[in-house]
């Protein structure tokens, strides 16, 4: 009898599992307008088409409670998953959370998790309407569910940027990604010499973006008072790479990116140097970020560039182009793939 084929898990990659899995489903109900394949499932209900989506948080692989506070973690949780909503040029509405828990966990402590939570909603006029607990042998496991609603028409998928269209994208690139580097560092400093303070002052733009990340809801407020849907749109949270490439390959078309355009704030651009990293690693696969990366009709190029918090970083192009960077020095390189993969080894 022949052994039976196994392959690992982290020679796919999460989204490898993903495609996997879900190949062959087929959706049987009408109301399932979109299934798995985006930052959110949208279902048709009535006059407003509902968005959800859900994600899953574990201690040691996605935060570590050594420098992470848990008001910090609960607020963190929540607002990454919102981002999944605005990714579809929505708004999330309501959230429910599941907490796995270790005995080394006190109400207290699960208090604070809460304050964090409680602040996202109030801050994002989001409604927390149920959730469940239960026990866990090892860690703290957060899952947290999102929904969220918008105007059928209104919706950006990933899979819909043409040739000609700019891509965008909000804010700064690279920042969580060094704020992480920078608590890393300071935690191996206090394993090996306890008296050491952390030397954290300096770094603190960096430091809050990797710890108390916010969801891009007033680039989804500008673009509706604009008129303006994105043809395509997906938020970076495995890095600028990764999803340049989601984007390139569910619209089934070629990107060009220019290295110039990049937006790297002074700060990560400086501790990029500090760390011997170069800062456009950083932008493309550092992640974490929650920027909004979507693509729109050139015609809209004045209020793309007029706009203080949004950079156009390149144009779609042809598939058989490939997915391209265009650096300082007038060179062309793939850009392959580079994000956090939590399912790797």
């Amino acid at each position: 009898m022949s052994e039976q084929k196994r392959t690992e898990i982290s020679s796919i990659g999460e989204f490898g599992l993903i495609d996997r899995l879900t190949d062959q489903l087929k959706m049987v109900n009408p109301s399932t307008l979109k299934g798995p394949g985006d930052d959110a499932a949208v279902i048709n209900a009535g006059g407003m088409a509902q968005l959800v989506s859900t994600d899953i948080l574990v201690e040691g692989i996605h935060f570590d409670l050594a420098y992470a506070p848990l008001k910090h973690l609960g607020y963190k949780a929540v607002v990454t998953n919102l981002s999944d909503i605005y990714a579809m040029n929505a708004y999330p509405k309501q959230i429910v959370i599941s907490l796995a828990l270790s005995n080394r966990f006190s109400v207290e402590a699960i208090e604070e998790l809460y304050d964090g939570v409680k602040l996202a909603c109030e801050r994002y006029q989001v409604d927390l309407v149920g959730g469940d607990t239960t026990a866990s042998l090892k860690g703290l496991i957060i899952s947290v569910t999102v929904i969220g609603e918008q105007v059928a028409e209104k919706i950006a998928y990933r899979n819909g940027a043409k040739e000609g269209d700019l891509l965008c994208v909000s804010g700064d690139l690279g920042a969580a990604y060094l704020g992480l580097q920078i608590l890393e560092r300071e935690k191996q400093i206090h394993l090996e010499n306890p008296d050491i303070a952390p030397a954290l002052e300096k770094q603190s733009y960096l430091i809050e973006r990797q710890l108390k990340p916010e969801a891009r809801k007033v680039i989804i407020d500008d673009l509706e008072e604009f008129g303006i849907v994105p043809t395509a749109m997906i938020d970076i949270s495995d890095g600028l790479s990764s999803e340049i490439i989601h984007l390139c390959k569910q619209s089934n078309v070629g990107c060009q990116i220019e290295e110039e355009s990049l937006p790297i704030s002074h700060e990560a651009y400086n501790q990029a140097m500090e760390f011997n990293i170069g800062p456009t690693t950083c932008a493309l696969s550092g992640g974490e970020d929650y920027e909004l990366l979507f693509a729109v009709n050139p015609k809209y190029r004045q209020k793309m560039d007029d706009h203080p918090d949004i950079s156009v970083i390149g144009e779609f192009t042809d598939a058989i182009k490939g997915v391209k960077l265009h650096t300082k020095g007038d060179n062309y390189h793939d850009i392959v793939s580079l994000g956090w993969n939590s399912l790797k080894e």
